[in-house]
Order: C-alpha cells, then sequence, then structure tokens
C-alpha cells in the first residue's frame, strides 16, 4: 500500500473547551490548528492525548474529528488518533475519519482489561479490514497499558496491509534501533517521546510526533532540519535548548502545559476537561519562565 508523505514534524493539537469544560469551541480549534500549520508543521495530529480524545463523547469526537480534517484541508496530511476501549468504537472512529478525509488513522490498543498478543493482533486485523487509508501503530504502555514487542509490531505491519507506520512511546531507544534492526529498515518509524527527540532521529525515525510545536514551533522545526542535514553539532545544540521544555511539557501532562502555554502566548483554549486538573500557579510561573528563554 503507498502511504502519504507523512514526515518531519507532526503537531498534536488541543481541544478548546466552552465554559465550565462544555462543549466545543470549534473557532479557537481552528485557530490553533492555523497556528500550526503556519508554524511550519510537516502535519496535523488531532485527538490524541494532546486533544483529549478520551475525554469526549462520541458526538464531540466526531465533530472535533470531521471539522479538524475539513478545516486542514490538505494543506498537510493529517494523522487522526482513532484509539477507543472496544475494537467496535475503534472501528467506528477509523470509518468516520476516513469518510472525511483523514491521510492515516492513528490506533493505540486501549483496553481496560490487559490485552493478549492475539488480543491485540486481532484488534489491529479488524481496524486494518474496515478501512482503506493507512494506519499508524501506536505504541504507549503509559496511557494503554500495553507494551507491544517489536516482534508484535513486526508481525502486524507484516500482515495487516494497511498498518504501514509505527509511532514508538516507550521512552526506550532500543525499541527504535530494533525496530530498524528487524525491520531490516522497511518499517518508517516516528518517535512519541519529547525527551528522545535527538536520539530518535540519529536512530532513523522519520518524524517527530508532538504537542510541542503549538509553543514552539520553529524550534521543533530547526531540530529536524539540522538531523536531516546529517549536522549532528548543530542538532545537539537546538535538542539541549528546548529539552528544559520538552520535559516540562511531558511531566506536566500533555493537556495541562499546552493550553497553558497557549494563554500564555496569546490564544485562549480554556481548561482540560476534567479530572485532569489546569496547570497550577507555579507550573505557570515556571512554564513562563521557560517560554521567554525560548523567545
Amino acid at each position: 500500500m503507498s502511504s502519504p508523505h507523512i514526515h518531519g514534524i507532526i503537531g498534536y493539537t488541543i481541544t478548546p473547551f466552552g465554559a465550565d469544560g462544555e462543549g466545543i469551541d470549534l473557532d479557537t480549534l481552528g485557530r490553533s490548528i492555523d497556528r500550526l500549520i503556519d508554524g511550519g508543521v510537516h502535519a496535523i495530529a488531532p485527538l490524541g492525548s494532546t486533544g483529549e480524545g478520551a475525554y469526549l463523547s462520541d458526538a464531540e469526537w466526531n465533530q472535533v474529528a470531521e471539522f479538524s480534517i475539513k478545516h486542514v484541508a490538505k494543506r498537510v496530511p493529517t494523522v487522526v488518533s482513532v484509539s477507543d476501549l472496544t475494537t467496535a468504537k475503534s472501528v467506528r472512529r477509523a470509518r468516520f475519519a476516513e469518510g472525511h478525509g483523514a491521510d492515516v488513522v492513528m490506533v493505540l490498543p486501549t483496553s481496560y482489561w490487559k490485552l493478549t498478543q492475539e488480543e491485540i493482533f486481532a484488534h489491529y486485523r479488524a481496524v486494518g479490514d474496515s478501512v482503506g487509508v493507512p494506519i499508524m501503530l501506536y505504541n504507549n504502555p503509559a496511557t494503554s497499558g500495553t507494551d507491544m514487542s517489536v516482534e508484535l509490531i513486526l508481525r502486524i505491519v507484516n500482515s495487516v496491509e494497511n498498518v504501514t507506520m509505527v509511532k514508538e512511546s516507550t521512552g526506550d531507544i532500543q525499541r527504535m534501533h530494533k525496530l530498524q534492526l528487524l525491520g531490516e529498515g522497511q518499517v518508517p518509524f516516528y518517535n512519541g517521546c519529547n525527551p528522545l527527540a535527538l536520539e530518535a532521529f540519529a536512530a532513523g525515525a522519520k518524524g517527530w510526533c508532538t504537542a510541542a510545536p503549538n509553543l514552539i514551533p520553529q524550534l521543533n522545526l530547526d531540530l529536524y532540519a539540522a538531523a536531516l542535514a546529517n549536522d549532528l553539532g548543530k542538532a545537539r545544540e537546538l535538542f539541549y535548548h528546548q529539552l528544559p521544555l520538552l520535559d516540562f511539557i511531558l511531566k506536566g501532562g500533555l493537556p495541562a502545559t499546552i493550553k497553558a502555554g497557549l494563554r500564555a502566548t496569546g490564544l485562549e483554549v480554556g481548561d482540560p476537561r476534567l479530572p485532569v486538573f489546569p496547570l497550577a500557579e507555579a507550573g505557570r510561573r515556571q512554564l513562563n519562565e521557560l517560554l521567554q528563554v525560548l523567545r
């Protein structure tokens, strides 16, 4: 299967809520998407962890997916996270995203119960059989409770035709090296762990899926360009310059830190939806100080 050219900086969007966390503010969502595209990202990824996709009703999820794909309007590819607790709901979301023009759907095997390898395999097979667009397999045990081995990932890639790329977010750089080795360099993979960005590019990552370009797009793009040019010295300098903020975003929680950062940079996007709290005052001060250094 041919895949869209997904590479570089893949920017995650937030989902702005109305007063008291109710309703979706589509106008503000559109402005946040425009900021990312104008900032130079190579793809847009709605409804992931940053976009609080797990906290949306089905109707809200549909609304955000449809609006985001339409608003991006093919200016860059869209990678829509369609993960849900059940296979049937993931299939429904994948079909909805495909039907509205998503370029790629991203699938994380989330479940209340810890899944076996055969259950994970069957999940991807079912989603793959239900849509024709490429699928980005997403491995993130911190949010899904399921850690897929490289061997399982490659089994899925080799068996499900439209699973054509992998997002790796365990924070273990050896996973990426092993994907390169056992996959014989044929499986495009993408870094999903901010503090691993430099090492991931050195290991051969095709891109970096991150919420950071909501706040520091040019630094993210410059790091990718330096890595692409094999300018290790420049890449190291750029990476360590932004690392304190990348660490802060990860440790402070993506919706809370990115929404506070957007507010600090002039775009009011509301608070995260409960049970997630907004960033506390001390955290906001620290975030503002980090942003001041990077401006």
